[in-house]
């Protein structure tokens, strides 16, 4: 079943890779009137069973995701979003200014403090195959170390430093909520707090703990294995502060 008659306020859930948007879209999906639909620019995801949708232009698919997004029965939505990813922009690149141009849209933006560990996080996942943990996936090995080339750090913290540069620049401030992903794990009751005053619905409060885990909860020096070689590199340039000792959240 689909939506047509009154259009709710439109959002999306920007970030680069594994910077905490499944779990602030989980977080959402928890309030009666809030409706996040998963990734609309990924064929994969369960959400949208019409895989064909991704050869659609841009405007049919945001019309898809605000004007005729799949429902869930018993709840009035007065808020629909969805959730979009950096590289996802890259292979539609007039995608964002489609996006750009949706009236009414407000941008939530999540962000990692250390884009090194964006990256990690990214690379472990796709080695594993495994991208999220649950509550019951307490027994599950940890992710694997891995090595990180030099090129691929440039390129991963350039586009990011980019990608915040170009939605920061794109969506006026009282468009655009920033929330990091830290704060989100520490203390996700205030950030609920101030996504609902951004969306203007009432109080988002958590329903119990979340089921999805944190995968990686180690270091980087333990689990990027040319760390130092990594940290020597860059140091004294601009990316430098990704690499210093690391900090408990």
């Amino acid at each position: 079943m689909t939506h047509t008659v009154t259009a709710p306020q439109p959002f999306a859930i920007l970030g680069m890779p594994r910077t905490g948007t499944h779990y602030l879209e989980e977080l959402l999906n928890a309030h009666p009137n809030v409706l996040s639909n998963g990734e609309l620019l990924n064929v994969y995801d369960p959400n949208w069973p019409d895989k064909d949708r991704l050869l659609r232009t841009d405007r049919d698919l945001l019309e898809l995701a605000y004007l005729r997004f799949p429902m869930r029965s018993g709840r009035r939505i007065t808020h629909v979003g969805c959730k979009i990813n950096e590289p996802q922009f890259q292979e539609r690149p007039k995608f964002f200014d489609e996006l750009a141009r949706w009236p009414g849209l407000k941008v939530i933006l999540l962000s990692r403090r250390n884009t090194l560990e964006s990256l990690r996080s990214l690379v472990q996942a796709r080695q594993s195959r495994q991208w999220l943990k649950f509550g019951s996936d307490e027994d599950t090995p940890p992710p694997p170390s891995v090595q990180l080339s030099i090129s691929d750090c440039k390129d991963y913290f350039k586009a990011a430093d980019d990608f915040h540069d170009r939605v920061g620049q794109s969506y006026a401030s009282t468009s655009l909520l920033k929330v990091e992903y830290e704060k989100l794990l520490r203390e996700p009751a205030e950030c609920l707090e101030a996504v609902g005053r951004f969306l203007g619905v009432p109080a988002l409060q958590l329903s119990g703990h979340s089921n999805l885990q944190r995968m990686e909860n180690r270091p980087l020096s333990e689990t990027v294995e040319n760390f130092e070689e990594l940290r020597r590199h860059f140091a004294g340039g601009p990316y430098e502060r990704f690499f210093e000792l690391d900090v408990a959240l």
